[in-house]
């Protein structure tokens, strides 16, 4: 089976790059720096995810969502959620005196100047002892780490962060289940996987070991490096070999950790219909310069201005929220104006609650533009001036996808791995899976936040997200799955 409609009738094949003539200008000057295998197109396609608008496909809960209080195990007003290893008292994050955020589970107080705080994980590993064997079967390499924006939520870890030197950056080589591989070569690698599809049949458990054990760098390289040593586009190789889910995995795998983000938007808005979610998911959730560079990508990968698609496809205040979100122009200072908070959640209560009808612009100006920081600042302020979470209020003045959206950026502010973890479990939950979402999620988190993604997943549901994906999924897709995600 071939990939799903990846690449498109009419665009060059999947394995044409780099083009005809320009073979010797690896990447070619000016673009993109994509390593072999991923053609400059004009069009691309995301495998095909349940249609309909974000949320409801893919058993996303229905428009409203979340319910206030429906996250498991998480606190009413001012109560303790039921987590593991925390002492019953105040809810996380609820303020002093006010009521706690009913909807969503939140890490402990923790400063944005200093080290951060430590969360109890499963296991048995409290208050940020290393155990033996990190979670995800490997030890963190002090050399391999590197940096991402991840501003809401502390770490795991023992390794004390430094925020004053560079505010808007935390490590991420220890946040990730996927570490570079020490010793690594490239051309042993691309050997091993020649070997594997030689012959009769395909060593798919070779193929697993090297894939879910190479940070995407390393991917990259061992993409190179197989065409220099055959001659032979590895992806096309790897399609003739593979089929259906396991296909869409590596081959999500084996593309450019930007690339893939812009592909996926390219594809939920190609062709009849719009996959709101995905948008939601990418650009309400991505860094500043994650988003510069996913609105560059595809313009020099597809021909197309990603403000113009999403100003084509959507329409209303959803459409105002995503062309601000893909300006990616966030404040990512990590110092909290107190004062600020309380005149934002003073405006917000006037442009909702405390008014006949909404000032949408307020809620776009505010959860688009402040730090996430100062947003969970802003929600607490509110919590306690209007005595209900920020939340529930935007779940009774906005419906449908803008709701979605705004709820999207919120809860990011409180937690992003919870949400995160929530998304992996409703494209679980009930008959059938989707796929595509599991697919997008486990790979795109796999080297920034899997690890906490994993805690909370377990803090919310009481499950394992190795359990849950280990009965939802079958074969070598499992397989991989599981290997990406540890135990």
């Amino acid at each position: 089976m071939s990939y799903p409609g990846y690449p498109p009738t009419g665009y060059p094949p999947f394995p044409g790059y780099p083009p005809v003539g320009q073979e010797s200008s690896f990447p070619p000057p000016g673009q993109y720096p994509y390593p072999s295998g991923f053609p400059p197109m004009g069009g691309g396609a995301y495998p095909p995810a349940p249609s309909g608008g974000y949320p409801g496909g893919g058993g996303y809960p229905a428009p409203g969502y979340p319910a206030p209080g429906g996250y498991p195990g998480a606190p009413q007003p001012g109560g303790a959620p039921s987590y593991p290893g925390v002492p019953p008292g105040q809810g996380f994050g609820a303020p002093p005196g006010g009521a706690g955020f009913s909807g969503y589970p939140q890490p402990p107080s923790q400063s944005y100047g200093g080290s951060p705080a430590q969360i109890p994980m499963p296991g048995g590993f409290p208050g940020g002892q290393m155990p033996s064997q990190y979670p995800g079967g490997q030890v963190p390499f002090p050399n391999q780490i590197s940096t991402e924006s991840f501003p809401s939520y502390p770490v795991f870890s023992p390794v004390s962060l430094d925020y004053s030197s560079e505010p808007a950056m935390m490590t991420q080589g220890i946040q990730g289940t996927i570490r570079p591989a020490p010793n690594f070569d490239a051309m042993k690698d691309a050997e091993i996987l020649r070997k594997a599809m030689k012959g009769f049949g395909t060593d798919e458990q070779a193929i697993v070991d090297i894939v879910a054990n190479r940070s995407n760098d390393q991917r990259q390289k061992i993409k190179a490096a197989f065409k220099t040593m055959y001659g032979k586009d590895l992806i096309k190789d790897l399609k003739s070999e593979l089929s259906g889910n396991m296909e869409e995995l590596i081959l999500a795998l084996f593309m450019p950790i930007t690339y893939y983000d812009a592909w996926s938007l390219r594809n939920a808005m190609k062709g009849a219909g719009t996959q709101e979610r995905v948008l939601i998911e990418i650009l309400c959730t991505r860094t500043n310069q994650e988003i510069r560079e996913i609105v560059r990508c595809y313009g020099s990968e597809f021909g197309r201005d990603l403000e113009k698609d999403i100003r084509s496809d959507t329409s209303g205040h959803f459409e105002r929220l995503l062309v601000s979100m893909c300006q990616g122009n966030r404040d990512e200072n990590q110092n909290v104006n107190h004062q600020m908070a309380q005149e934002d959640a003073q405006r917000l209560y006037q442009a909702g609650e405390g008014r006949l009808g909404t000032d949408e612009s307020c809620f776009n100006m505010i959860l688009a533009t402040r730090s996430f920081p100062q947003l969970k600042a802003t929600m607490e302020a509110y919590s306690r001036m209007a005595n209900r979470d920020l939340l529930s209020s935007v779940g009774r003045e906005f419906s449908g996808n803008v709701e979605s959206g705004l709820k999207a950026i919120l809860q990011c502010a409180l937690n992003r791995p919870a949400f995160f973890a929530e998304r992996l479990y409703h494209s679980m939950k009930g008959a059938g899976t989707d796929d595509s979402t599991l697919v997008r999620i486990v790979v795109t988190r796999s080297e920034i936040d899997l690890v906490q993604i994993k805690q909370m997943f377990y803090q919310m549901y009481q499950k394992t997200l190795s359990t849950m994906i280990a009965s939802d999924t079958s074969g070598d897709y499992r397989k991989l799955l599981l290997a990406i995600v540890g135990q």
